[in-house]
């Protein structure tokens, strides 16, 4: 053994495919290890146990919370289904409250139209009835007449019928008529007539007056005060 000896290695006889088991048997337990420890660390803590009650809890009132909201949705979606019927069902009614006021005021006037049909203890067999005067405008009024054959089975009468307004217009006296010429009516058992005449906005109408002529002679009249 001296210096100029050729130099000597010593190796060890493992052939490598067990270096390999052997290192990844290393590897595998000081991996295992570490997990154990940090599952380990974890349960001591308490961290693992009380996420997994706390998730488990949220779980639950994230079920609650969306049984609730289910059934606010419900309540919702009905509240909004029957105040959309109500109001339907309001402007409805408010229509039929119109059409009955309508139809109550045609009532009323046709039952004071008939009423003035029933005879009059005079002897006149043709008369007029109900004259009726209103403003339905600035400068505009509308009149109605009756004429009625108190007789039964009366003959038909053709005659005009003449329609007078008088008052005062700018302090001196005025006057009008409902047309230029007087207007020709057919009188079987009633006859009602209306219509609408223009009158100066200064005027001061103070009566009406109604003639039946048959021939150029009066056969009845009514003059109405205002």
């Amino acid at each position: 053994m001296t210096v100029s000896a050729p130099r000597v290695s010593v190796r060890s006889a493992l052939p490598w495919p067990f270096r390999w088991l052997l290192g990844a048997v290393v590897l595998g337990f000081s991996g295992a290890l570490a997990l154990w420890a940090f599952e380990f660390g974890k349960d001591i803590a308490g961290l693992d146990r009380n996420a997994k009650q706390e998730l488990q809890q949220l779980r639950a009132e994230v079920q609650v919370l969306r049984a609730e909201l289910g059934k606010a949705q419900s309540v919702s979606n009905t509240s909004e289904s029957l105040l959309t019927a109500e109001k339907a069902a309001q402007a409805q009614l408010m229509l039929q409250i119109r059409q009955l006021e309508a139809d109550n005021q045609v009532l009323r006037s046709d039952l004071g139209f008939f009423e003035r049909l029933i005879p009059g203890s005079g002897t006149n067999a043709l008369s007029i009835r109900g004259l009726q005067v209103e403003r339905v405008a600035e400068g505009q009024l509308k009149w109605q007449a009756l004429m009625i054959q108190a007789m039964k089975n009366a003959p038909d009468f053709r005659g005009t019928l003449e329609i007078t307004f008088a008052g005062t217009l700018d302090g001196k006296p005025w006057a009008t008529t409902q047309a230029p010429q007087p207007q020709p009516v057919l009188i079987q058992s009633y006859l009602r007539q209306e219509g609408l005449v223009d009158v100066p906005v200064q005027a001061v109408v103070k009566t009406v007056t109604a003639k039946i002529l048959q021939g150029g002679a009066v056969k009845s009249v009514q003059t109405l005060k205002l």
